[in-house]
């Protein structure tokens, strides 16, 4: 099993560290996450009196060893087993102390010789401070994370340095969502209090991104934002649509999380989950969302044209159905040429249009353009076969030949050629 392996790990890891005189926890998410029933392929793990130049040359032994951080290093063992890749963080405890304004803005010591509670004091939310002795499989919850589990409540740790670092109200808001918390009043009010205009986009995403695409219920999450003033803060148009339209994009970003698994690259997942936003939004306001997050490609695939064309009333499963009468194969092949028919019918999946949903989908099957509009037929080099001359006029007639393809529907290369030479004729 995947937690197995990593459990080993981190046992012979603990064993190494108590012949050394120390002690090696297991910390944070992975506590968390394994109290849940999950076992995660990365863990953290904190080792208690050992410094850290000896640490590193204890871990040595294990492989090879990669540190990140400046002021503060942590060493990283990752491993691969039947092609499954695991990662173990390994650090001394550390004190941050808040320096400059913003979420970096801290100071980072490192104190192997720390206790446990004040080690755990640092995190944000009790159910992320709780740790584990691998070798005794002893809990140690110094400030009720367990309890809060189980009671499905988000609670911060430390009123006084809280709110030291902004990005935790959006870590908030994801954890909210992806284990089903309500947020206890004293965090809340804290939260809604916090300054959140030193959040570059990439934090922003980081936590929007966790939110939509690791809770079973996204929705919970997007009302939670409000409640904790996010919306206020960063993302009024965001406020405007949930007074305006809550219920229905609520209903859509779950509807969407169900449907989302029919997409087998995650790019097109997450183009999905941010459309069943946007489409709630006005054009503006979905290009101001987008450029809040910073969403552009992920993987070389242009989320962000996507969205914005997929969000689109003309786009809209129900939209053409609609108006079926004087819906032509051409139209289909046409939008399948700027976005895929699959993401088309999933979006109207996940509003609830069913008929509509199935009636597009229907013909973009009938059509073979479930993922991509028709391959091009006539390429350069038959051009060039049939006597043209390199330059500049091959590419032109090439993307005209296209287009009728898109337009007539035909197959074959012959049709192709065809079209080519009356374009030639005609320049």
């Amino acid at each position: 099993m995947q937690g197995n392996n990593l459990l080993t790990k981190a046992r012979e890891v603990a064993i190494a560290a108590k012949e050394n005189g120390g002690r090696a926890l297991l910390v944070g998410g992975f506590v968390r996450d394994q109290l849940l029933g999950q076992m995660p392929k990365d863990a953290d793990m904190e080792i208690y009196g050992i410094e850290a130049a000896a640490l590193r040359e204890l871990l040595s032994k294990f492989g090879r060893v990669n540190c990140v951080g400046e002021s503060f290093q942590v060493y990283k063992l990752s491993w691969r087993q039947q092609k499954v890749r695991y990662e173990l963080d390994i650090s001394i405890p550390r004190l941050d102390r808040k320096v400059s304004r913003g979420h970096r803005g801290f100071e980072v010591q490192g104190n192997p010789f720390s206790t446990i509670e004040e080690a755990a004091r640092r995190r944000d939310f009790t159910i992320n401070a709780m740790m584990r002795d691998p070798l005794t499989e002893e809990l140690l919850d110094p400030f009720g994370g367990q309890k809060d589990l189980q009671n499905g409540v988000l609670r911060m740790v430390d009123k006084n340095h809280f709110a030291e670092d902004s990005l935790r109200v959006l870590r908030a808001m994801q954890f909210a969502a992806r284990f089903d918390l309500q947020i206890d009043p004293a965090t809340t009010k804290v939260c809604r209090a916090v300054d959140l205009s030193d959040l570059p986009a990439e934090r922003l995403w980081g936590e929007w991104e966790k939110l939509l695409m690791k809770a079973a219920r996204p929705s919970h999450g997007l009302l939670i934002g409000g409640q904790l003033a996010i919306y206020q803060k960063l993302f009024p148009y965001l406020e405007t649509a949930l007074q305006r339209r809550g219920d229905e994009m609520c209903q859509t970003l779950d509807g969407a999380t169900d449907v989302k698994v029919l997409l087998a690259e995650y790019p097109r997942q997450v183009t999905l989950m941010l459309s069943a936003i946007g489409a709630y939004l006005s054009r503006p306001e979905r290009e101001l969302l987008l450029e809040k997050l910073g969403v552009f490609s992920i993987d070389n695939y242009d989320v962000r044209r996507k969205v914005l064309i997929l969000s689109g009333e003309r786009k809209r499963a129900s939209d053409w159905c609609s108006h079926r009468e004087t819906i032509e194969d051409k139209d289909f092949r046409f939008l399948a040429a700027r976005l895929e028919p699959r993401l088309v019918y999933l979006l109207a999946k996940a509003r609830g249009d069913e008929a509509a949903a199935e009636w597009f989908w229907e013909n973009a099957q009938r059509l073979h353009i479930e993922d991509a509009a028709p391959k091009r037929i006539l390429e350069g080099r038959h051009l060039l076969e049939m006597g043209l001359e390199p330059g500049p006029q091959i590419g032109k007639i090439v993307n005209a030949v296209y287009l009728r393809q898109l337009e007539m529907g035909f197959e074959t290369l012959e049709e192709a050629q065809t079209e080519a030479r009356e374009i030639i004729s005609n320049e």
